[in-house]
């Protein structure tokens, strides 16, 4: 009797998994289907201004390779800006980016660390300001007490500055394609109102670590995302690389403050039936770090703050997708569903052990090992196409006979991060000199 308890407990787990490889199975067809057609945008002449945002917490070190490679991009000088909110900063950060030629923004409130917080803090003073000449004269004699005065709650909300037509959102850590704005140019003009760039790692190659973070994103953030835009969905929205029309920011402003706030912002526009395009050809690659103790800080903050969101908002948005027959709504709920690869393959392979164990010692088991052994098979097969996908070099398959290790150490991390938590503080992640 127990034994049997024991199968019948083992099917339903495998065939859980199971269903969702299924799921996974089914964006990899169709990120398959969507990479042989054509993705690049059309070469008509540049039309947007962007403002490019750039939130920074002590990234002295970094800041300037993201303005010097912002320098190199194929698009008007004119029509874009470059604006830099030094948040909470106790190095250089601020005097590094004036002197690379950015619009410079000093904050300083302690009580409210949260990148979300900066964001919308930034784009008030880029509200307030009357002109592109007062924005420069105000961030040229930056002062602790006059910055404090200027906190994010000092202004009331409003819209976003009328001199710009859309507003892309760069962590400090990152460089970016030359083509980044005319990708999200061209979107722009057809039709496109919030837009994700394929978002990777720089340094995948300077450890295994960041080897294995690279392949996980490029099923997270190219594979998954592609198969949603051939499929009509919504692609998401990955906190790096993305893109706002104006007129999405000033009917939503900036009011996602979790430690997660891009996923909290995605599930809100999804939720009113905006559609986030992906971009495949433009592409923001930033620093990762290097071993699992760097990792473990920013892994963290991910996993409770889409756990947080899952507890949210998740119920109201499957009854939102059902009364509404949404097949976006729906989808974005589904997503939030799913937790990092680690966890399912590990699952996985004890409901294989397990079922394995009892057909030997016949018991059944036959039917929960069946679907176990499918759930991997499919499982591997999403990796190894987004790999294929994104033609990932020999040294990130290598990477691969790592993963043993990294899937344990996940593992533990995601079982820490369901224990209940009250922090959202900008913690800047620990990486290598």
């Amino acid at each position: 009797m127990l034994l049997d308890g024991l199968s019948g407990g083992l099917t339903l787990v495998s065939g859980g998994l199971l269903g969702m490889t299924a799921y996974l199975d089914t964006l990899t067809v169709a990120a398959a289907v969507r990479s042989r057609r054509s993705m690049c945008p059309s070469d008509a002449a540049p039309r947007h201004r962007f403002a490019v945002l750039v939130p920074a917490h002590n990234e002295e070190l970094l800041i300037g390779r993201l303005l010097d490679n912002l320098q190199q991009l194929d698009y008007p000088s004119d029509l874009f800006e470059i604006c830099v909110v030094a948040d909470n900063c106790t190095d250089r950060t601020a005097e590094l980016a004036r002197a690379a030629g950015a619009t410079v923004y000093e904050r300083f409130d302690p009580t409210q660390r949260a990148k979300g917080y900066a964001l919308r803090w930034l784009l008030e003073q880029l509200s307030s300001d009357a002109s592109p000449h007062s924005a420069a004269s105000r961030s040229s004699e930056p002062s602790p007490s006059s910055a404090a005065s200027r906190s994010s709650d000092a202004l009331p909300s409003s819209g976003p500055s009328p001199r710009f037509d859309a507003f892309v959102v760069l962590d400090a850590d990152s460089v970016v394609s030359p083509n980044f704005l005319r990708s999200m140019d061209a979107r722009l003009a057809a039709g496109a109102q919030v837009i994700q760039a394929h978002y990777s790692v720089l340094n995948a190659d300077e450890g295994s670590v960041a080897g294995l973070r690279s392949a996980a994103l490029a099923a997270v953030h190219y594979l998954r995302p592609l198969g949603r835009a051939a499929l009509g969905l919504s692609c998401g929205l990955k906190g790096n690389g993305m893109c706002f029309a104006a007129e999405i920011l000033d009917r939503f402003a900036w009011s996602w403050f979790t430690l997660a706030e891009d996923v909290e912002f995605h599930l809100a526009l999804v939720s009113q039936g905006v559609r986030v395009d992906f971009a495949p050809e433009a592409t923001v690659l930033a620093d990762m770090p290097l071993t699992l103790d760097q990792a473990a800080s920013q892994n963290d903050r991910w996993e409770r703050g889409r756990l947080q969101l899952v507890k949210h908002y998740l119920p109201r948005l499957v009854l939102d997708s059902l009364r509404h027959r949404s097949p976006l709504r729906f989808d974005a709920a589904v997503e939030q569903l799913i937790p990092p690869l680690s966890i399912p393959f590990a699952l996985s392979c004890v409901m294989l052990v397990a079922a394995l164990a009892l057909a030997l010692a016949g018991h059944g088991g036959t039917l929960p090992l069946a679907l176990a052994a499918c759930s991997l098979v499919g499982q591997v097969a999403y990796l190894l196409t987004a790999l294929a996908l994104v033609r990932a070099p020999r040294s990130r398959y290598l990477s691969l006979a790592k993963a043993p290790i990294y899937i344990a150490w996940k593992v533990s991390l995601y079982a820490r991060a369901l224990l209940p938590t009250r922090t959202s503080e900008w913690v800047r992640t620990s990486r290598a000199p």
